[in-house]
């Protein structure tokens, strides 16, 4: 039990999660700025944010992973010294995107199982 100056108390928070740390302010605007910039489609739409949970057919894996490679490597250019296709924050945002949308297909592949198994 935490108890506050002037005597109002609350539960420890030791065990619950703590968003406000694990995240960073700078890393979660540059990377919704990076989302906001890819929303604008070839053909001049603009999809809706949150258009990837929709995920990528039965190959979405694969999509991310040959997707997510590419930003891995720009950032790895950028790292060795070389160029890489559209910098840094680019690399390591693309790079986001793939890692959560692949861990988005993974999750829901898992809660589907679970779902079979009960």
């Amino acid at each position: 039990m935490r108890e506050f100056d002037k005597g109002a108390t609350r539960d420890d928070d030791d065990d619950k999660l703590d968003y406000d740390g694990f995240y960073h302010p700078l890393v979660m605007e540059t990377f919704a700025k990076y989302m906001h910039k890819h929303r604008v489609q070839p053909d001049g739409n603009l999809r809706d944010s949150d258009n990837w949970w929709k995920l990528f057919g039965k190959e979405h894996k694969d999509v991310c992973m040959k997707s997510g490679f590419r930003h891995f490597m720009d950032w790895w250019m950028v790292h060795r010294g070389f160029p890489s296709r559209d910098g840094i924050v680019e690399a390591l945002c693309g790079l986001i995107f793939n890692a959560n949308a692949y861990l988005l297909k993974v999750i829901l592949d898992n809660l589907k199982e679970k779902e079979e198994q009960e």
